[in-house]
């Protein structure tokens, strides 16, 4: 389909809802009809920033539904507002993650003065995704996705409280922040047996792990996990990476686990050996 005229028309769409928005602050204006015409203008300003999607212009749409969010807030329309702050947030997301972000907390803050928590839990996590794969800020990440968990706790959803913790403690790990992280697996890691074995391994905790964890005792991984627990005490590195195959054998290991199991034999090796 050709949507080569679609953003001359949001443009043109923009520039009247504009001249709406400024007649309706005149005095005249404002005897006459003045809230219509702001909501005449927030419509407009929301068929643009779907004609400027039409055509990817992701910057131009995220602009537009600003403007409505802004217009829907003057009239007290304040779901309306934190709709179009998404919208707007989502639009910025293909093109300036900054202001994504930005426009998501305006959202979030209409949200939580309505109540709406788990809501404002759901884009908290959004931003933190933002922060994750686009501006690579993990401390920034780790925040949001506390919040979202705090406020996921606090409407007594603690599955989805837990899933933004153990991302908590996955950054917490990766960054070397292992209390942190042993903290946040002991109170929500009911099945993640080989995550936190890798947590308490790096921190010197083994000999606590079986009393505090007694999940331990059980599963498929336990006969690999115990190997990796003798070759580490023992500091052997060959059967320590023999021990790895064995666990890789039953628990499949992802990028992460890798990583772990790596500082692991580093601090058995002494030196930056490979798992392989």
């Amino acid at each position: 389909m050709d949507n080569s005229g679609k953003e001359k028309e949001a443009v043109q769409l923009m520039a009247e809802a504009d001249k709406k928005v400024k007649s309706s602050g005149s005095f005249l204006g404002g005897m006459f009809g003045g809230n219509h015409k702001v909501e005449d203008a927030c419509e407009m300003y929301a068929r643009a920033a779907n004609m400027f999607k039409m055509v990817k212009n992701w910057s131009a749409a995220g602009n537009a539904f600003c403007q409505a969010a802004r217009l829907h807030m003057q009239l007290q329309n304040k779901l309306d507002s934190a709709t179009s702050f998404v919208d707007a947030g989502n639009a910025y997301k293909k093109a300036d993650p900054q202001e994504a972000i930005n426009c998501l907390n305006q959202a979030i803050d209409i949200y939580t003065d309505m109540g709406r928590f788990t809501i404002a839990a759901k884009h908290h996590i959004t931003i933190a995704e933002v922060y994750e794969s686009e501006l690579v800020d993990i401390e920034k990440a780790i925040a949001h996705y506390e919040q979202a968990a705090d406020y996921y706790k606090g409407e007594e959803s603690n599955s989805s409280a837990n899933k933004c913790l153990l991302k908590v403690g996955h950054y917490s790990a990766q960054m070397e922040q292992y209390a942190k992280a042993i903290e946040i697996y002991e109170q929500v890691t009911a099945n993640s047996v080989c995550v936190y074995v890798c947590v308490m391994f790096i921190s010197g905790q083994l000999t606590q792990y079986s009393k505090t964890f007694p999940k331990f005792s059980r599963g498929a991984e336990l006969q690999p996990l115990r190997k990796l627990l003798d070759a580490h005490e023992e500091q052997n590195s060959e059967a320590f990476t023999e021990a790895v195959k064995d666990f890789d054998s039953v628990s499949r290991l992802d990028q992460w686990l890798t990583t772990m199991l790596l500082r692991i034999k580093k601090t058995i090796q002494g030196d930056a050996g490979d798992l392989k």
